[in-house]
């Protein structure tokens, strides 16, 4: 667990961080809070006590029922573990099981922890199965039931032995995205698949397809089982939600929600009032009170919900897990919402700044969050964060840098935008002035004529990364590379020798450099023409390029670092630097010196003597991108926001939450 900190910004010199060395100390996570969250899990035994698990492995804790969050542990060793199933165990307290499913592959695991969540281990004999449901059985806990991509799996001790209890290659029952099991016996099992539902009734020795009254070719997201009444089963598919009143033998379809916010994701019954059930749906968070006669919609329509989690002492109390807006909290059973994010954060921050004038403020760029990413602003460094996205319109923000007067500059997956130092509101600045040479042929002439004109257009490409010198900005797009000599209000470029996506840019008086993932290009007058250097025979990948002192030029690859010093007709590999996959290569230069890290490694490594010697400090952290400015080291991770080298920090405690708010 990492306790929440702030960084004071009336404590402006004790903001300042050692960057003579590198601190060997986990970094400290910053945000922007909220991002996407997959499921939660309530500790029967501390109900106080919430899990959050996250679609990277990682599970946040909350010890005070949601108002605050703290990373708890990472399961697993890859990226891409998405844990979507969160179980306490009723009767043994300390026992909790996570179920996890590879987004890369078709694996899996099934997660344990018996001493309270301190140590996980999987369980042996679904290793490597990708368990999208799973579940306890309510009269007998020991009794499990994991649904998998290639069947049922069912343990009667509590997870130390499976069985496969679905037909072996069955043509239907695969593919298992839902599962329940009835209050009154462990032998009744229900199954929603990506093609219908299936029921047990003996425990996987015979099946039937429950499919009457639901359209067919549904996927099966949710099922739930009226704890009271057995015989009255919910069922959410992409087709819609359905009802049975004789224990799925027939299905009825409910009424009342369009058909764009039917493919509801997830269905939770209200613990005291069983007619009142939610369905969290790719367009909100929907309610019934009449046991499913009529709906009417909660949240916003542009919520995703995930995952629904009630307050069994208090009903009113309500949780969402959503994708982007992350936790959202109800204490009036719906009516309104409020974020409640503290200490939670899982974007994907692409990029970070550091003001120029203020050390304490920071601005983050994120992608893949719509509506609610762009860019954040903390003015308390890293404490709190604001979106500053008005006018983005959902772009994803690949760039940021900053002029002196204070304006920011923004890199789009569509355009260039500047921002006025107040905060107001973004506008484009994507106008391309090429001016094209033609020959024309002259009348009772041979000679020819060269003719000049301007050709017009929009810079609607991905920008990803853009450099501000005195004299120029320099974009690296989709598109090409583009030049604008009045501070972007017109751009000129495009391809150059023949290449297109660039990733990198860099810039120092005498030399720019632009990079795509195999070709590197240098310009000695300011981007007017472009020559292609060479890259290194053994590389197969770029990750971006960095310029030092006496025009020395860095390469991050796959392969490793590479330093050139004649403009890159040459280069060397920087073979003491112990690690390769590299995330990025930066040239600090406050500090004068290089920082690079790598996607198979948790440490940042400094050169300060232009890459010929290296010392590496672990973070704790995959990181991405590395800024320094006036003492402050910030980093953007992988999945988790932006972490900060720590020094100077006070501990700072969270706040109470009131209910209300807009939803």
């Amino acid at each position: 667990m990492v306790p929440r900190v702030i960084y004071k910004p009336v404590f402006a010199f004790l903001l300042l961080f050692a960057t003579q060395t590198l601190l060997a100390q986990q970094w400290v996570p910053l945000g922007p809070d909220g991002g996407d969250v997959r499921s939660f899990g309530r500790d029967p035994h501390a109900s106080s006590r919430i899990l959050l698990g996250t679609s990277s492995g990682q599970l946040f804790q909350s010890l005070n029922e949601g108002k605050s969050w703290s990373r708890y542990v990472k399961l697993g060793e890859g990226r891409d573990l998405v844990l979507d199933h969160i179980v306490f165990h009723p009767k043994r307290e300390g026992v909790i099981y996570v179920a996890a499913w590879s987004v890369e592959e078709n694996t899996g695991d099934i997660f344990r922890s018996v001493d309270n969540g301190k140590t996980w281990k999987p369980l042996r004999e679904m290793r490597g199965k990708s368990v999208r449901s799973f579940d306890l059985a309510p009269s007998n806990p020991e009794v499990m039931i994991a649904g998998a991509l290639d069947g049922v799996y069912r343990s009667s001790d509590g997870g130390e032995h499976w069985s496969l209890i679905s037909p072996p290659n069955h043509a239907d029952i695969r593919n298992i995205e839902s599962v329940a099991i009835d209050p009154r016996s462990p032998d009744v099992i229900y199954v929603g698949t990506w093609h219908l539902p299936w029921k047990t009734s003996d425990g996987g020795l015979t099946w039937t397809n429950i499919k009457q009254g639901i359209v067919d070719d549904s996927d099966v997201f949710s099922i739930i089982i009226d704890p009271i009444q057995p015989a009255v089963v919910y069922a959410s598919a992409c087709s819609g939600i359905y009802k049975s009143e004789s224990a799925g033998a027939q299905f009825r379809k409910v009424q009342g929600m369009p058909f764009s916010a039917r493919r509801t994701r997830v269905l939770r019954q209200d613990p005291a009032n069983r007619n009142i059930v939610y369905a969290g749906t790719t367009e909100g968070l929907w309610q019934t009170m009449d046991a499913g006669l009529t709906w009417k919609r909660l949240s916003k329509p542009n919520i995703i919900v995930n995952d629904v989690l009630i307050d069994p002492a208090n009903p009113l109390n309500i949780l969402l897990a959503t994708d982007r807006s992350g936790v959202l909290a109800s204490f009036d059973r719906g009516e309104s919402f409020v974020a409640s994010n503290r200490g939670f954060a899982h974007r994907q921050v692409s990029t970070v700044l550091i003001d120029q004038q203020d050390s304490s403020k920071i601005y983050a760029g994120v992608l893949n969050d719509k509506e609610f990413g762009g860019v954040f602003t903390s003015a308390d460094g890293g404490y709190s964060w604001s979106q500053s996205s008005n006018g983005l319109e959902g772009r994803d923000v690949f760039s940021l840098q900053q002029l002196t007067s204070g304006a920011l500059i923004a890199g789009t997956n569509r355009g260039v935008f500047i921002q006025d130092k107040n905060g107001m509101g973004w506008l484009p600045r994507d106008k391309i002035t090429n001016v094209v040479e033609t020959q024309v042929k002259r009348a009772g002439s041979s000679k020819r004529q060269t003719i000049q004109k301007t050709v017009t257009a929009k810079l609607t490409a991905r920008v990803n990364d853009i450099q501000i010198a005195p004299d120029a900005w320099f974009a690296a797009t989709s598109a090409g590379v583009f030049t604008s000599n009045d501070e972007g209000r017109n751009w000129h470029g495009g391809p150059v020798q023949n290449h297109s996506d660039f990733i990198s840019v860099a810039a120092s008086p005498e030399i720019v450099l632009a990079v795509t993932r195999k070709a590197v290009v240098v310009s000695f007058d300011r981007g007017q023409t472009w020559k292609t250097a060479t890259i290194p025979s053994d590389v197969t990948m770029i990750s971006n390029i960095a310029v030092a002192p006496a025009n020395r030029l860095y390469l991050a690859a796959r392969e490793g670092a590479y330093r050139s010093e004649d403009s890159g007709l040459s280069w060397e590999r920087l073979t003491r630097l112990p690690v390769n996959q590299l995330t990025s290569i930066y040239y600090d230069e406050e500090e004068q010196r290089l920082l690079t890290m790598s996607y198979t490694s948790t440490q940042v490594f400094q050169s300060t003597d232009f890459g010929k010697t290296w010392k590496r400090a672990e973070t704790g952290w995959i990181l991405r991108r590395i800024r320094s400015a006036r003492g402050r080291v910030l980093a953007t991770t992988i999945f988790d926001g932006i972490v900060a080298q720590p020094d100077a920090v006070v501990s700072h405690p969270a706040p109470s939450m009131a209910g209300g708010g807009n939803n």
